[in-house]
């Protein structure tokens, strides 16, 4: 009678794996190319610097936003100096809870110096930072190329298709990037917000989900086993003595 409960102890499970089918779901989010919630704005941060190529980025990036619905005025448009002054730009706009994304724009085109390494490492960066600490969309549409060449194509009136497989052209990297501004807007909006309080991780790490207490009130302490403290103490009363 052991053995065969020993026996039916291990095969159950087994029987239960193989005549119940487990059905493993799989949560999938995706956002969509679609007009953006009413009552909020876009803000598109473009450098002067280089204007004839950065002001066929806006036009792409405008033109592609009111394709979709967004009003003139529910967009933002913010000229600064340069690529390097758009990370403060877009940092004082984050701030605003009306701004649902932020569409940076520019064109970085390489010298004779390291000088356009050095910034496009800091507006690429930074941006990152501030789409992180903000939970916000913040577009990185800087164009980065080696010859002016390389922008003019980037910068094109023609919309090509964004997958290179199909067509190789690169297009208006400002279109493309309302079009991800678009598409980020709309999957915040379909994943859950998982923001919690400081108080709640601290709960949930500790797991006591009932971490209020009353500054009055008393606080548990437990004494060192005796046996432990003995030894500590007498450690610490008489040390070793070295070899002499």
């Amino acid at each position: 009678m052991e053995t065969g409960s020993r026996t039916a102890k291990w095969l159950c499970p087994v029987d239960i794996r193989r005549r119940k089918k487990i059905i493993i779901t799989m949560q999938v989010f995706e956002g969509h190319i679609c007009p953006p919630p009413s009552g909020g704005n876009i803000t598109i941060v473009v450098a002067r610097f280089n204007k004839t190529i950065t002001q066929r980025l806006l036009d792409g990036a405008v033109a592609k936003l009111q394709k979709h619905n967004v009003h003139k005025d529910e967009i933002r448009v913010v000229w600064v100096p340069g690529a390097y002054e758009i990370p403060f730009m877009a940092d004082h706009f984050a701030h605003d809870p009306k701004c649902m994304a932020i569409i940076c724009l520019g064109a970085v085109i390489k010298g004779d110096t390291s000088h356009d390494q050095h910034i496009n490492r800091y507006v690429s960066m930074s941006l990152g930072k501030i789409a992180a600490q903000f939970s916000k969309p913040v577009i990185f549409g800087v164009l980065t190329c080696d010859t002016l060449e390389q922008a003019n194509a980037r910068s094109g009136i023609v919309e090509n298709e964004k997958d290179k497989a199909i067509n190789p052209a690169p297009g208006n990297k400002g279109a493309e990037a309302a079009e991800a501004a678009l598409e980020m807007i709309d999957l915040l909006e379909e994943i859950p917000d998982y923001e919690i309080s400081p108080h709640e991780i601290l709960s949930q790490f500790l797991g006591n989900n009932n971490l209020e207490q009353e500054e009055d009130e008393d606080m548990e302490f437990f004494p060192l086993p005796q046996n432990r403290l003995k030894k500590t103490v007498k450690k610490k009363a008489f040390p070793k003595k070295g070899k002499g």
